[in-house]
């Protein structure tokens, strides 16, 4: 076994609050539209940088927010592209 999931509906979601749950230091999270930012975003004199993609295995792109990596992330759903409105959101904050 690999993993558990509860309900495939749900695992993006529990996924990001499990991650901000377990590092509320290094992420906050937002939902409606689904993405995570640094807690320290925005950084001034810094180039934000956002990215997304497609979860499957996890929300694998909100494990790369930190210092001197991403400032922002959007986990789209399973084996589907983030939304304009997540990518939207996550460069506005």
């Amino acid at each position: 076994m690999k993993k558990f999931i509860n309900n495939p509906a749900n695992v993006v979601v529990e996924s990001m609050k499990g991650l901000e749950l377990a590092h509320p230091d290094l992420v906050k999270a937002y939902y409606s539209p689904n993405y995570m930012v640094r807690p320290d975003a925005p950084v001034k004199g810094k180039v934000a940088i956002v990215s997304g993609g497609g979860s499957g295995h996890e929300p694998m792109h909100c494990g790369y927010i930190g210092q001197g990596m991403l400032d922002a992330a959007c986990p789209g759903e399973i084996f589907t592209s983030p939304t304009p409105d997540q990518i939207y959101e996550a460069a506005k904050k």
